[in-house]
């Protein structure tokens, strides 16, 4: 019998591939970028074409470096950014425009049409989502009313939409000479056309936003056997049995597999999910309602998720935009140098702020600012906004389940940072918890993956894989986390409604 699992994860800045023998460790793994493409400002764009051609390289180079073929393998699973967006025409294969990234904030006007007609719940009772450019649903309607041609395509059942998970597997299982076209729950739930009672599109939605059903993948569960790779250098043969969107995926990994239990991944954005059981739990706190997975033919399981745009993609920015730092892994010594942030704070809003405030017409706003303050103060003051971002949506996240969180599991590149693992103890006043495997988003797919294709009975066995790597327990006083966290809300009052009509005119002349 097979006794290993590939998982492809489609991230939002990479796509990697990583082989994991049966007891959940790493046996070979392979990465590469993609192009992150800024065609005006709000803006982001990935070029779908790359994704599959990174997709078929990782897969096969990460199978040759754990010496393994298809024989080998038990089962694929599949994780993915979620909310972005690709179309592409079903006779070709060719993408009719770029992938439009969950970040991307150009469909902020019909958003917002949207929210004056029917308010910021007008779909939250059936999609558990507020209205916001972060789902996929404006993506799609922006492409067909933007792209020559693509809205009578569509209406002639020529054009397939999928978020990467549904266009990764549909070129895996054969593309225009057959290929499946298919996603799970999870990321049907982030599209805003998802019934979450129901886990099938919702006709109402669909006409709201003039979205033809056709355009829309079958949805699967998350863990089941969903059809077999058809690409030679890429395990042939091998059965595609998992899909879980990435934050979901994280949350599986972490074996957080009943009510009550938790998880916030640190990557380019962060995200927490508490998962809710079998009940859906509308949030009245700012954040979203979700599907945490759905094993085989079991009833769904919910969760709440409080997800947060600008994490590690902040460290990118000070690498990449003010050469602050050469390396991303450097931002923890410099930020060591100095005992705090010297009065410093930075709000990340670069497009807007997600939960638990869901104000677009917020920006990035670095405040507190003397001549005191160093380029080491401005490091610190960027990774404690990834724990004062967190405490937002864990505090929010307890609010509306009613129950205190015991320790926060976390994982992600980022939770190597020990420094910003201390301080968000802090902040947080509550022991956090790196396990031993942080790549739990690829993790959790593989343990879709092998769920369905029988290589574990069940979710016990799994359970008894998670193993803790360290423990960060709060040194901080409380009035000391009181004042600091007092001090990081009033600079995100700063960075509220900065964009107005005449910053979007702005912006759109510098744009050309």
């Amino acid at each position: 019998m097979a006794e290993h699992v590939l998982a492809l994860d489609q991230g939002t800045t990479s796509t990697r591939a990583i082989v994991f023998g049966a007891h959940g460790r790493i046996v070979g793994t392979a990465q590469r970028e993609h192009e992150q493409i800024f065609p005006r400002a709000g803006w982001v764009e990935h070029d779908p074409v790359e994704i599959w051609t990174n997709t078929e390289w990782v897969l096969s180079s990460a199978m040759a470096r754990a010496g393994l073929s298809g024989d080998d393998i038990a089962g694929l699973g599949i994780t993915n950014q979620r909310e972005t967006a690709i179309v592409w025409d079903r006779r070709t294969g060719h993408p009719v425009h770029n992938a439009i990234v969950w970040q991307d904030t150009r469909t902020q006007p019909r958003i917002d049409a949207l929210a004056r007609d029917g308010g910021a719940d007008r779909f939250a009772e059936i999609t558990g989502l507020p209205p916001a450019t972060y789902f996929s649903a404006s993506k799609i309607a922006w492409i067909l009313d933007n792209v020559a041609g693509a809205r009578a395509a569509a209406e002639r059942g020529e054009l397939l939409f999928g978020t990467p998970d549904t266009w990764v597997v549909w070129n895996l299982t054969g593309g225009v000479r057959g290929g499946i076209h298919v996603t799970d729950v999870t990321n049907a739930s982030r599209t805003l056309l998802m019934d979450l009672r129901t886990l099938d599109w919702s006709d109402e939605l669909l006409e709201v936003w003039d979205i033809p059903r056709s355009m829309l993948p079958e949805i699967r569960s998350s863990s089941e056997v969903l059809g077999e790779v058809q690409v030679p250098a890429v395990a042939a043969g091998v059965a595609v049995a998992g899909i879980l969107g990435d934050q979901q995926a994280a949350t599986f990994g972490q074996a957080a597999f009943d009510a009550g239990e938790s998880k916030n991944t640190y990557g380019t954005g962060n995200f927490l999910i508490v998962n809710t059981g079998e009940q859906i739990v509308r949030s009245q706190h700012g954040l979203l309602t979700t599907v945490a997975y759905r094993v085989a033919d079991e009833p769904a399981r919910y969760a709440v998720e409080g997800s947060i745009a600008v994490t590690g993609s902040l460290v990118q920015w000070l690498r990449d935009n003010l050469g602050i730092i050469q390396r991303s892994e450097e931002i923890e010594g410099l930020a060591a140098s100095v005992d705090d942030n010297g009065g410093a704070y930075f709000v990340p809003a670069f497009s807007g702020l997600f939960a638990p405030y869901w104000r677009p017409d917020a920006r990035g706003a670095l405040v507190g600012m003397t001549r005191y303050v160093n380029r080491a103060h401005i490091a610190r003051a960027a990774l404690e906004s990834t724990a004062f971002q967190s405490r937002d949506v864990i505090d929010a996240a307890q609010a509306d389940t009613g129950t205190r969180l015991d320790e926060l599991r976390v994982d992600g590149g980022m939770t190597r940072n020990d420094l910003l693992m201390q301080f968000q103890a802090d902040v947080l006043g509550m022991p956090v918890v790196r396990p031993r495997v942080v790549e739990t988003t690829a993790l959790g797919a593989a343990y879709a993956a092998g769920l369905a294709t029988g290589l574990w009975a069940g979710r016990d066995e799994l359970r008894a894989h998670w193993q803790e790597d360290r423990r960060f327990t709060p040194r901080m006083d409380a009035d000391e986390r009181e004042r600091r966290y007092r001090q990081w809300q009033k600079a995100v009052s700063k960075s509220l409604d900065w964009v107005d009509d005449d910053a979007r005119l702005l912006a759109g002349t510098a744009d050309g």
